[in-house]
């Protein structure tokens, strides 16, 4: 079963200065939603491999490996693939996460996150555990920050 979930948000900031977070591992610094993002291999380009560390009874797993498989500055694109641990242990074959800024003016952006997972036949019932609010979160964390240390 294939399925994806998806949200945004305006932020008063504009479209290259929020790129400028998420374009890097800085990211990672400014949510508070998981236990520990540590970085195995990578400086924040394709390849990079990050294992995220979830708070007890967050999910059923507790930790996962993400691989940036795409970023793209002019098109302010990021995505990462689950490739051990968490989804892969429950079912899933596939399940990729990304980043979009979306230019809105001078001023303002909208950052998009979007889900695409595909789970097994047998394993159907486990997309109840899909959620894009962690996701939510870690747009509102960079929100936040953005706008808190944005220059005019």
């Amino acid at each position: 079963m294939y399925g994806t979930l998806s949200d945004a948000i305006e932020v008063n900031v504009p479209a290259h200065k929020a790129w400028e977070l998420y374009d890097t591992l800085q990211i990672t610094h400014v949510t508070h939603f998981f236990d520990k993002i540590e970085v195995i291999e990578g400086d924040g380009a394709v390849g990079t491999v990050l294992k995220f560390t979830l708070p007890a009874g967050a999910t059923v797993f507790s930790w996962y490996d993400e691989k940036y498989t795409k970023v793209d500055d002019k098109k302010m694109v990021k995505e990462a693939d689950v490739v051990s641990g968490g989804y892969l242990d429950i079912g899933f074959t596939h399940y990729r996460t990304r980043f979009e800024i979306i230019k809105k003016s001078h001023t303002s952006c909208v950052t998009k996150t979007t889900i695409e997972y595909n789970v097994k036949e047998e394993y159907v019932d486990n997309f109840k555990y899909v959620s894009i609010l962690p996701m939510i979160k870690i747009m509102k964390d960079a929100a936040t920050y953005l706008i808190a240390n944005h220059k005019s």
